[in-house]
């Protein structure tokens, strides 16, 4: 069956992300999808990213023919300097994380369960996979909003009753922005809400390629990209 409708680009799905982020949030990005958030936060809102690789109050991602070689996110990706920016060691950047001084952590992913379990670094079909911090993450930010496509490649859904992939953390996840919805995970496994559709998109398309159930919320409507 096809889609209803064309489906959210990585960057619209990056730009729904952004509009969580509050004033002063301490906000750490994972790799790819996550990392393009910096590049739509809204105007007025001001926020500190930290990197697991030593740096704290960083800008968005560099310019091209601009990046410095000391200054990458997760992703290696290049950033921009910003006044009053901090480099860290390893030590003091995973003690921020383990400490819960981190809002918000966005994730790619794998998988996520109805419960808000999370499974984002193994694949089993390629038998290879990097945890890296994202374990750290999953346990110790305030915030865990996923970011990601809806499907995997070969169309399985990656919004599943339980997750069969590794785990990376059990119910660490609070929000999911995807290229067709947003969904809320309700605390103390209740459950998975659906709150926004894309733009085309109705409760039962959205469904349809979820595994998981969602209860659409009685005020459902349309992703807000601006």
């Amino acid at each position: 069956m096809t889609d209803p409708a064309p489906r959210l680009s990585r960057q619209q799905i990056a730009m729904r992300v952004a509009q969580e982020f509050s004033d002063g949030d301490v906000v750490n990005l994972g790799i790819g999808i996550p990392t393009l958030c910096s590049d739509f936060v809204p105007a007025g809102i001001q926020v500190l990213y930290q990197s697991e690789t030593g740096i704290l109050n960083c800008g968005p991602l560099a310019k091209k023919g601009h990046g410095d070689v000391d200054l990458i996110n997760a992703g290696g990706q290049f950033l921009q300097p910003v006044p009053g920016m901090a480099f860290v060691d390893s030590v003091e950047a995973f003690a921020m994380i383990r400490g819960h001084h981190i809002d918000v952590s966005v994730l790619g992913a794998l998988q996520v369960s109805a419960h808000g379990d999370l499974a984002n670094w193994f694949l089993p079909s390629r038998g290879v996979g990097n945890v890296g911090g994202a374990m750290d993450l999953a346990a110790g930010a305030r915030r865990l909003i996923v970011a990601m496509e809806h499907t995997a490649p070969d169309g399985d859904a990656k919004i599943v009753p339980h997750c069969t992939f590794p785990l990376t953390g059990r119910r660490c996840v609070n929000l999911i922005v995807s290229d067709i919805a947003v969904i809320g995970v309700l605390p103390d496994a209740g459950g998975l809400v659906l709150k926004e559709t894309a733009p085309g998109w109705t409760a039962a398309d959205v469904q349809r390629l979820t595994a998981a159930r969602l209860h659409p919320t009685p005020d459902l409507g349309e992703m807000r990209l601006a």
